[in-house]
């Protein structure tokens, strides 16, 4: 268990020492669940699914197009093998 000390800002941000986040692997844009438990405030890493890890990744991707063109590649060098 780590064991640190830390303080909250005038705008009520808390930072979280650089050994805590390499500790609990948090980078940028990770979100946190904050829960107050008898007088104690109990932060924890949101853990996604993995399904929930790929959301948006491929936005920019046209799979269907990728696919499509490997298809008729693979047609193509079917067609060159029987010629």
């Amino acid at each position: 268990m780590t064991d640190v000390l830390v303080r909250l800002s005038s705008k009520g941000q808390l930072v979280i020492p650089k050994s805590v986040r390499e500790q609990l692997g948090l980078e940028p844009g990770d979100q946190l669940h904050l829960e107050v438990k008898e007088d104690r405030l109990v932060i924890e890493p949101v853990v996604h699914s993995a399904i929930d890890q790929l959301y948006g990744r491929f936005e920019d991707s046209d799979l269907l197009a990728d696919l499509e063109r490997e298809h008729h590649e693979e047609l193509d060098r079917e067609r060159s093998r029987r010629s």
